[in-house]
């Protein structure tokens, strides 16, 4: 005799506890273990906007490269997010807003000392970033529009290579491979006949893979964006602001 009692998978909410800016603001002042190891996962998710920020603001190479890495040496030392406004919780503000106060009364003092400042430093590839700022169009918008818009095309990146890499785990790289441009295209301009074709499937085997994909991007995005906020439902608010930072 089965149960009249059937069992969903958990959603977002239930899954929200887990996720890395709750853990962090959370504990607040606490500073464990765990919100640490949280905190420092952000912060290499997500520091390359702050180095093209700090360029924007008319900062050298290699002066942008001492101040990402000193900056986050600092977050993470002095447990500056201890200050976060929970009411305000997203990471990418919380982090600009840090970076804010840090250009306006530390820079003096790190130009006096070697990156770091002897501190714990995160593994961030800031002598590849400046190959990377380099191939960005020139951009009239204000330093802060620019660093969100590279928040979230930061975010679409980190998505895009989970994806990748969940489908290369299970086999199927090649179909991935074929299917990836359905991510950015309209459903009416995706070429099923022609996928279908050179992927040796029935056309109603196709739009089915390129519907799961696209779901799987979907659940992917969205679990990534409740890692930078701090209550569940800031996640779709936070996917509407992302898809019109992107858009202007």
């Amino acid at each position: 005799m089965t149960s009249s009692r059937t069992k969903t998978p958990p959603g977002p909410a239930a899954c929200f506890v887990t996720t890395h800016w709750s853990v962090v603001v959370t504990a607040g002042h606490s500073d464990t273990p765990r919100s640490q190891a949280a905190l420092e996962k952000l912060c290499r998710a997500y520091w390359y906007p702050l180095y093209a920020y700090a360029r924007r603001r008319g900062h050298a190479p290699e002066d942008a490269q001492d101040l990402t890495q000193e900056f986050f040496a600092r977050l993470l030392a002095r447990n500056w997010v201890g200050s976060a406004d929970p009411e305000k919780g997203r990471f990418r503000t919380f982090l600009l807003t840090a970076m804010n106060h840090f250009l306006a009364d530390e820079w003096d003092r790190v130009t006096a000392q070697k990156r770091g400042g002897g501190q714990r430093v995160l593994p961030l590839e800031v002598e590849s970033a400046e190959t990377r700022f380099q191939l960005e169009p020139p951009d009239p918008l204000t330093p802060e529009m620019i660093y969100e818009r590279r928040w979230a095309q930061t975010l679409l990146e980190t998505v895009f290579e989970q994806l990748r890499q969940a489908y290369e785990a299970e086999g199927k790289a090649a179909l991935f491979t074929e299917l990836k441009g359905s991510l950015v295209q309209a459903r009416a301009a995706v070429p099923y006949a022609e996928l279908a074709v050179r992927l040796n499937l029935r056309e109603g085997a196709l739009r089915a893979a390129v519907h799961r994909l696209r779901q799987r991007y979907r659940d992917l995005l969205r679990a990534e964006i409740a890692h930078t906020v701090a209550e569940p439902g800031e996640v779709e608010e936070e996917l509407r602001y992302l898809f019109r930072v992107l858009a202007g």
